[in-house]
């Protein structure tokens, strides 16, 4: 970014002090968070071995930069619990969370500021787990609600999930809880590999009446990893985690990187991971009687998701299925709708009319991959 100043040199002596404090300020504020992993966020800085209890914790504070509540486990990679052997995803430790037990962090952010949060779950012996991410305090609702884990969409048992949120004041605390009854108190998720991303809400332009059509902007992706970040269901544009896009549905949608899987263009791509239930949608301003064209990619992942996939896209009243035939080693076809506004408003949204399943054994989900979703009126397109 440039930045020109036009005043003469005495002003520029003048201004030089106070231009200082107002940059020294602004980088001050931009370091209060980096995108990335939480401190100690894949927790392998752990207990003493004087404040572990067997795997309980028994200190509030006795792991670095985390602050406990009730009976929280510190986990080493194969442990076992019976005849489960207990698999950390990065690193060599990871928490488990007992009932109404929770793990909670402090925070610096700036004002304002959009951001995602990101950490990895998998369930051990309660079959219908669930988990709680809220950050306090907040001017609304501090809960984003719960996140059912039981189903599993990666073939190792663990899978990333996401959140977003507005930062309504420079420091708060991330509380991840788990709110299960079990009969046995220590059944509960792990949690592994906490980490935040700064979000910059897109623009739409000239070139693309959609906001985050190519979803490049989105929750951070733990690079560790190989199985994409879950974006759960019932999410707004508001405070989601993919800029721009609502999430409707009643099971998530997965975010996948290039670093992983096979995307159609750039770096980032949305997975449609289980079928009708898994959708996305965008509200866009239009002008009624005007004409557009809609333009996207479908493809598959190169995550050995085969099979026929149909991709179903519905503008207002409407619709086009576009089929895809997937060898499960990636590729992608690029579709168009051609329609005219009937309303001030119209409602842009796309779900996979199948369920598939990853070609490994594991029933782990999985579904057709879309990409560079594009909407422009007609005046603007030569191709249409």
């Amino acid at each position: 970014m440039k930045i020109i100043f036009s005043f003469s040199q005495r002003q520029k002596m003048q201004s030089l002090p106070l231009l200082f404090i107002i940059l020294s300020a602004t980088c001050h504020a931009s370091l209060s968070v980096t995108d990335g992993l939480l401190p100690n966020g894949n927790f392998e800085n752990g207990p003493k071995p004087s404040q572990l209890k067997g795997s309980q914790v028994t200190a509030h504070n006795a792991i670095p930069n985390w602050e406990i509540s009730g009976f929280v486990e510190y986990i080493k990679s194969g442990q076992k619990q019976g005849d489960m052997v207990l698999v950390v995803p990065e690193g060599a430790y990871a928490v488990r969370l007992g009932n109404e037990a929770s793990i909670k962090q402090k925070l610096k952010v700036i004002k304002g500021m959009f951001y995602s949060i990101t950490f990895s779950a998998a369930r051990t012996c309660a079959q219908e787990e669930k988990l709680n991410v809220s950050v306090t305090p907040t001017t609304e609702k501090g809960d984003w609600g719960l996140f059912p884990i039981q189903t599993v969409y990666s073939s190792n048992g663990w899978d990333s999930y996401s959140c977003g949120f507005q930062a309504d004041f420079p420091e708060l605390e991330i509380v991840i809880h788990n709110p299960g009854q079990e009969e046995d108190p220590a059944c509960g998720p792990l949690i592994d590999s906490v980490s935040i991303k700064t979000l910059y809400p897109p623009k739409r332009t000239r070139d693309n009446l959609l906001k985050n059509g190519n979803f490049e902007e989105g929750p951070y992706v733990l690079p560790n990893t190989s199985w994409g970040v879950l974006i759960p269901p019932h999410i707004d544009d508001e405070h989601s985690p993919l800029p721009g896009w609502i999430i409707e549905s009643l099971k998530a949608v997965k975010y996948v990187d290039s670093a992983h899987f096979t995307v159609p263009e750039g770096k980032r791509a949305i997975e449609l991971v289980a079928g009708r239930e898994s959708a996305i949608a965008q509200q866009v301003i239009t002008t009624i009687g005007k004409v557009y064209v809609l333009s996207f990619a479908v493809g598959d992942a190169k995550n050995a998701c085969a099979g026929s996939m149909v991709v179903e896209a519905f503008v207002g009243k409407d619709t086009v299925k576009v089929p895809y035939q997937s060898k499960g080693n990636g590729g992608f076809v690029r579709a168009k709708l051609r329609f005219k506004a009937v309303s001030t408003r119209t409602r842009i949204m796309f779900f996979s009319s199948f369920y598939h399943m990853v070609s490994d054994n594991s029933g782990s989900l999985c579904g057709p991959v879309i990409d560079d979703v594009r909407l422009l009126s007609v005046r603007y397109t030569k191709s249409a």
